[in-house]
């Protein structure tokens, strides 16, 4: 049961994602002949070179990306995320929102808000709208190279493509647009990369920390507390668990303490550099699993 409200609920929030997204480029930048950075802006630019269709240009730029999260992500991430492009693509060639303004400073900034909104809904329940972080992720497994450098790169190629084939102006204005939807999304999943740290002092340290090991997939350290004083009084010997997490873990995490024990006592502090140890990827194929089953 729960399992089926969690998948009704991320099937949800997902549409909503589309729809703004949808709206982002239906009722702002193609109207207007500006472009977003990613996969979705190598459709733009193709389809007004050679004027085609919009909606069937997105799903074939998309099918090589997608071919290549098959070996890199899970085929759950990536049905999830072929079904997310192709309501994409579905709602852009049905939609018929007029443009809503002829500023072109309004026009990429609200439509940055709405496609990375709608981005940023769609990664956080576990789908891709832009095969371009895909990419990001594929060359990361395989030479080292950070997410944010080879999408960074990905975009320079295309905006100076854009300038080129179509003008300076139109490629600043999309540059623009990429950075503010870039924004969006990471304020729209929290920074899907960014670490938080918790330290647990709980009754039931040992069955958080089974939790917290085979539920969310991270690792533990454990320190003995000497003396403690609380609403309790004077309490001797006590586990106490430090962890660091990914932050869209957060909440299962909170949950999953919460259903052992109400009463833990949590502290969570901003986490800026992590280094070695176990560390969970929120787009890992291996850790995956762990993020897409729900806490018991």
């Amino acid at each position: 049961m729960i399992k089926t409200k969690q998948v009704i609920y991320e099937g949800f929030q997902i549409c909503f994602g589309i729809l703004l997204a949808s709206i982002g480029l239906k009722a702002f930048l193609l109207p207007n002949g500006f472009l977003d950075g990613g996969v979705t802006g190598i459709a733009i630019l193709i389809s007004q070179l050679f004027d085609l269709n919009i909606s069937l240009v997105l799903m074939t730029v998309s099918i090589p990306f997608l071919l290549l999260a098959w070996s890199t992500l899970t085929k759950k991430i990536v049905l999830k995320s072929f079904l997310a492009i192709t309501a994409l693509a579905i709602f852009i060639h049905f939609e018929n929102f007029t443009s809503v303004t002829d500023d072109k400073l309004l026009i990429a900034i609200f439509g940055g808000l709405f496609l990375g909104g709608g981005i940023g809904i769609t990664i956080k329940n576990g789908a891709v709208l832009d095969g371009s972080e895909i990419l990001g992720i594929f060359i990361n497994n395989r030479f080292g190279i950070s997410i944010g450098k080879v999408v960074l790169l990905f975009n320079v190629i295309l905006f100076s493509i854009t300038a080129t084939l179509i003008s300076i102006e139109v490629s600043m204005y999309s540059v623009l647009t990429f950075l503010i939807t870039a924004k969006v999304i990471d304020l729209m999943i929290e920074g899907f990369e960014d670490y938080v740290g918790l330290m647990i002092v709980s009754k039931k340290a040992g069955e958080i920390e089974d939790g917290l090991i085979t539920k969310i997939g991270v690792g533990i350290t454990i320190y003995k507390g000497e003396k403690g004083h609380g609403h309790s009084g004077v309490q001797e010997q006590k586990e106490i668990i430090h962890t660091v997490i990914n932050r869209i873990d957060i909440n299962r995490t909170y949950r999953l303490i919460e259903d052992l024990d109400e009463k833990a006592f949590i502290i969570e502090f901003d986490v800026n550099n992590v280094k070695g140890g176990i560390l969970k990827k929120y787009l890992s194929k291996k850790n995956m699993k762990a993020y897409l089953k729900p806490p018991k």
